[in-house]
């Protein structure tokens, strides 16, 4: 029991440190809110490791810490939205079992974007931005399959660990 703890604290780490490699990296392709998504990585993986209730802590704690540390007020706000809305999606199609790690990431992806689409069209007061639906949902798809392939792989090598 108090493993879970330990673990808890490790995956918050993780994040938190992806969260600031990502920071790092010059990845800027001329639209706002397209990354990479790095610290996703560590919330699929503890989507299959740890229960429901403290992956949404940990997603919660993340974007607010990573917020405070690398960002502002407006990232916290629509990194909220985005990682709340993936999580849904993610554990929704998760219970269905019919879903692969790679399925399952993609949809966090592509929800995760529209979760910022949907918050910079109420606070910019412009339904406007929807013309950049298109761009940003293949950007989650992309980024999604790719946090999926390594999600994939984590997994494979630390099947024997249960949190």
């Amino acid at each position: 029991m108090k493993n879970k703890g330990v673990y808890f604290g490790m995956f918050t780490a993780l994040a938190l440190i992806f969260s600031y490699v990502e920071s790092l990296i010059p990845f800027h392709i001329g639209i706002p809110g397209v990354k990479l998504g790095l610290a996703n990585l560590v919330i699929v993986v503890a989507m299959y490791k740890m229960n429901k209730k403290q992956v949404y802590l940990l997603s919660v704690t993340r974007v607010v810490l990573a917020g405070f540390m690398f960002g502002n007020l407006f990232s916290i706000v629509y990194s909220l939205a985005g990682s709340l809305l993936s999580l849904a999606v993610m554990y929704g199609l998760k219970r269905k079992e019919s879903f692969s790690i790679m399925g399952i990431s993609m949809a966090g992806g592509v929800f995760h974007n529209i979760g910022q689409l949907i918050v910079a069209m109420i606070v910019l007061e412009s339904l406007n931005l929807v013309y950049y639906a298109s761009v940003l949902l293949i950007s989650g798809l992309i980024t999604g399959i790719v946090i999926g392939i390594v999600s994939d792989e984590i997994m494979k090598r630390i099947k024997k660990i249960h949190f």
